[in-house]
């Protein structure tokens, strides 16, 4: 059995994490000792992992969860499922990947055109094509 202190040492999270992940449902509560200590089983420590192995995959907190209650069901669910739930955070990866990719070109090409020197930064470049392009004001008559 844990204290929430060795089963963070265990896992490599922090007990905040810990305290989060049961806050949130993936894990249940455990028992309290008489003295008031909550205690921890192995099983409890594998979910842990479970649930980090998880996160480190790129998976969301609601598709662990569902992940988990998969893993606790076997029986009841088939390894389609969980295809299916890996496959599209495959597809929710690459598309970030390809939204990176836009914003790392966008940034090449404004390093591109920076001088990047010591100078004021009066007539940078970069702080040039940040800046919004103002719109001219109408006044009710220029619209007829």
């Amino acid at each position: 059995m844990y204290r929430i202190g060795e089963l963070a040492k265990q896992s490599g999270l922090s007990t905040h994490a810990l305290r989060y992940y049961e806050k949130e449902g993936l894990l249940q509560a455990s028992n309290r000792t008489d003295s008031g200590y909550r205690e921890y089983s192995d099983s409890y420590l594998q979910q842990i992992l479970f649930i980090a192995q998880g996160k480190n995959a790129g998976f969301s907190l609601d598709e662990i969860r569902h992940l988990m209650a998969i893993r606790l069901d076997k029986q009841g669910h088939t390894c389609q499922e969980v295809t299916e739930i890996t496959q599209q955070k495959l597809s929710q990866v690459k598309q970030k990947i390809t939204e990176l990719n836009v914003i790392k070109q966008g940034l090449e090409k404004m390093l591109d055109i920076c001088c990047g020197g010591n100078e004021a930064a009066t007539e940078c470049s970069i702080l040039s094509l940040l800046e919004p392009v103002k719109v001219k004001e109408q006044n009710a008559d220029d619209c007829n």
